[in-house]
């Protein structure tokens, strides 16, 4: 085929025109948004109005808005025992996190090894709030200090989309802190910060067609004190996040989410039109669906065929035009075990050959049905014993 079709939009979304124009717009802008003058407090208005539409599209207050580097650094600065509310002053020596979280969380922030615990999930991948809540009782009875939890609001790898609610209901009854990665969730379904019960929220700009290098951790309240940032020292973001803001990425992050905040009812039921046709599509092979039976993002779907390694098809795939990933793109293009998959209980020979397709609004039926004689190719290539010419 001439033209290539990218269908790895949870990787990165392309960048929306809106966001193009208000980044194009703030590069003329010489000067500093901590400067007094009046070439300052006009790159300080261009922040402030982004934080007011990135707030606005989770529900939350834009004064409690911090912005950072991407996903990851707002996630590693909300795992920090340092994490202060008017009710708990002395911090937080527990965290627990889901078992298919991202790598970002799974490393555990500020939180030494010792003092992190995983949260098993259900062969759908959806976390078990019973298991949540029975170890919670536990750490009560044995007067163990309230933990924080971090439970992402959907999966980067299958879409499945996580009980956060139900989550934040049982940590708040043992007097926690609920952190939630909504970085796959934010312009592609609703998310309130409030009704989800989440105490933080990461989001990233890059996912909902904002530029790469930007996102923001958010706070439900204000009462919440980050005591240690990760960079102190010049007081920027309200002393949450040392360093000159990135006016530039800023500016095209609040236009994305603005924009998303308009098109999100329309291209969510589109897609969902779109990936129940690929599904439908890959239940004529043998191709395994992961997650199939729980709520999921209607852009995402991770499948494997048994004998088919995800070297072999993310090679092929891209030869014949195809730009889909194995599963998170945050391991510097290794094709690596997945341990969502592993969490899941799902065989490692079957997990092994794992691929994600993630779409967005820019694609059509006729790409989908590209793909799918693509990937009924690369199967009767595997049927034949690999003598079809397919790369190793």
């Amino acid at each position: 085929m001439s033209e290539r079709v990218y269908l790895d939009w949870n990787a990165t979304a392309p960048l929306r025109p809106e966001a193009r124009a208000a980044m194009i717009a703030a590069f003329d802008l010489v000067g500093n948004p901590s400067s007094v003058h009046h070439e300052g407090r006009t790159a300080r208005q261009v922040i402030e109005e982004a934080r007011e539409r990135v707030a606005a599209l989770v529900g939350a207050e834009p004064r409690n808005v911090v912005f950072t580097s991407g996903g990851t650094e707002a996630n590693v600065m909300a795992l920090s025992p340092a994490l202060e509310t008017p009710e708990n002053k002395s911090g937080f020596d527990r965290l627990m996190t889901s078992a298919v979280e991202h790598a970002s969380v799974r490393a555990g922030g500020s939180f030494a090894s010792h003092q992190v615990e995983e949260i098993p999930v259900s062969g759908d991948g959806v976390v078990d709030i019973g298991a949540l809540e029975r170890r919670l009782i536990e750490l009560q009875r044995q007067g163990a200090r309230p933990p924080l939890v971090s439970i992402m609001a959907a999966n980067n790898e299958t879409g499945v989309i996580e009980p956060v609610e139900a989550a934040a209901a049982v940590v708040h009854a043992a007097g926690g802190l609920l952190h939630v990665d909504a970085v796959q969730v934010a312009g592609r379904i609703p998310f309130d910060i409030s009704r989800a019960g989440a105490d933080l929220t990461t989001v990233s700009a890059h996912k909902l067609g904002g530029p790469k290098g930007v996102g923001a951790l958010i706070k439900r309240s204000a009462t919440l004190h980050l005591a240690e940032p990760l960079l102190s020292g010049g007081g920027q973001e309200r002393g949450a996040r040392a360093g000159t803001e990135n006016v530039a990425g800023i500016a095209g992050f609040g236009a994305a989410a603005a924009s998303a905040a308009v098109t999100m009812a329309a291209d969510s039921e589109r897609l969902r039109s779109l990936r129940d046709r690929l599904e439908a599509g890959l239940a004529r092979s043998p191709t395994v669906v992961f997650g199939r039976n729980a709520e999921r993002l209607p852009n995402t779907s991770l499948f494997a065929a048994p004998g088919l390694r995800a070297e072999t098809a993310l090679i092929n795939l891209d030869l014949m035009g195809f730009a889909v990933s194995s599963g998170s793109a945050c391991s510097s293009g290794k094709v690596a075990a997945s341990h969502v998959l592993a969490a899941m209980g799902v065989p490692g020979d079957l997990s092994a050959g794992a691929i994600r397709l993630s779409i967005g609004p820019h694609i059509v039926e006729n790409e989908i049905d590209l793909f799918l004689k693509a990937w009924m190719k690369l199967l009767a290539g595997l049927s034949k014993g690999g003598k079809s010419g397919l790369a190793a």
